[in-house]
């Protein structure tokens, strides 16, 4: 049996992510890395009252994760670092036409505190796609988007005026996944990309599939 290429055999090239022109800065600096970082999100589909995450890096290390408070008044989502700490909590804004959630740092619900917000881009959408606005923009033009692809199975997180790729995630399907009734996704945030905001982006996105009945 021949091994190694022959000669004019092509060999499958390496994918290079170009860096992002400046850093995006969200959640905080010491969560940016000058590689990609790998994730993996996996989530109980059904636990009462709760919807939690956990969140770790290639060697299964915990990196983050999510609780929730699903019976309170308006639904929360807390992103918290590996020891617990909240970084931002997510808050679902009920009775808006298009499906709001805002970001708050820490456990906090003031104004001054509000880091972004993500709407529904179209009222009526077959695949999910998000406008991501920073607290400090007023305007029309979102910050980031999130597309989605057809079956809710990949994503791409876009800077907003741009087509510049920030990550990407897809849902992972395996018999494991299946016998332990758990949702996992694999995601791939570029480098000098804040990945704490990627991961919280996620959530919410995972948030909106699972919630499209009514009036979105």
């Amino acid at each position: 049996m021949a091994t190694g290429h022959a000669p004019g055999n092509p060999i499958p090239a390496v994918r290079t992510y170009p860096p992002v022109e400046h850093p995006v800065v969200v959640i905080g600096p010491q969560y940016l890395a000058q590689y990609p970082v790998e994730l993996g999100v996996s989530t109980k589909l059904w636990t009462l009252g709760e919807n939690d995450f956990k969140v770790s890096d290639i060697n299964g290390t915990l990196i983050f994760q999510v609780k929730s408070k699903l019976l309170s008044l308006h639904d929360r989502r807390f992103l918290k670092d590996a020891a617990g700490n909240t970084l931002v909590n997510l808050r679902q804004k009920i009775r808006t036409m298009h499906r709001r959630w805002e970001a708050f740092r820490g456990e906090s619900k003031e104004e001054k505190d509000l880091l972004f917000t993500a709407k529904k881009s179209k009222l009526f959408q077959f695949k999910t796609e998000l406008d991501v606005f920073l607290a400090n923009n007023k305007g029309e033009v979102p910050d980031f988007k999130v597309k989605g692809g057809y079956g809710e199975s990949s994503c791409s997180i876009l800077l907003g005026d741009s087509n510049a790729m920030l990550a990407q995630m897809h849902r992972l399907h395996s018999l494991t996944t299946m016998i332990l009734d758990t949702d996992s996704f694999g995601v791939t945030v570029y480098p000098n990309v804040d990945y704490a905001f990627i991961v919280a982006l996620v959530v919410i996105l995972d948030e909106i599939n699972a919630d499209r009945s009514g009036e979105d």
